[in-house]
């Protein structure tokens, strides 16, 4: 069983609903410089793709904009598309004021899990060229390099960024917390 990291609290993963989008939204934007839109999420909770939350219960120090009216915190969330005998990972995002607690593994772990459980085996995604922190996390975690994508993701100022796009084989590697 894969162990919780970050500080102690009692956590839980729920599904994305459309009454959650605009917290989900003020991470993704507070996250990152080109964040997907609110009607990225809608689609893809339209889509019936798995969209989940990660959340925890509130300690001190925690920041405000995570906060929800349930007393928990938006802690991160993902959003996978199903697919024959893979996943695709479309969006993995751990709040500005959790990241580097583990909580990004922690649910890369739960979505391992939950692939194998569909009888998937292979587990793809695309990370920008420049992101080094979220490379090296999936390349420990097992994801090696396949492919790059040609000015795949906005990058500012009319310019684009290439996507590495990556693979997991869920039948031969992964995080070894997640092997069934």
């Amino acid at each position: 069983m894969p162990q919780h990291p970050g500080p102690a609290r009692q956590i839980t993963f729920a599904p994305m609903t459309t009454a959650d989008l605009d917290a989900v939204r003020a991470v993704e934007v507070a996250a990152y410089a080109h964040p997907w839109s609110q009607k990225h999420f809608h689609d893809s909770l339209q889509a019936g793709y798995p969209a989940v939350m990660l959340l925890g219960e509130t300690l001190p120090g925690d920041k405000p904009q995570t906060a929800r009216p349930d007393g928990r915190v938006l802690l991160g969330y993902l959003v996978a598309m199903p697919g024959v005998d893979e996943v695709h990972l479309l969006n993995i995002t751990v709040a500005p004021a959790h990241q580097r607690q583990g909580w990004a593994r922690f649910m890369l772990d739960a979505l391992v899990l939950w692939s194998r459980g569909q009888g998937a085996q292979w587990l793809w995604l695309e990370v920008r060229q420049s992101n080094a922190a979220a490379r090296r996390l999936y390349e420990g975690y097992g994801f090696s390099q396949v492919g790059l994508r040609k000015g795949y993701y906005p990058a500012g100022q009319l310019k684009r960024e290439d996507a590495v796009v990556m693979s997991l084989n869920l039948m031969t590697s992964g995080s070894e917390d997640a092997a069934p």
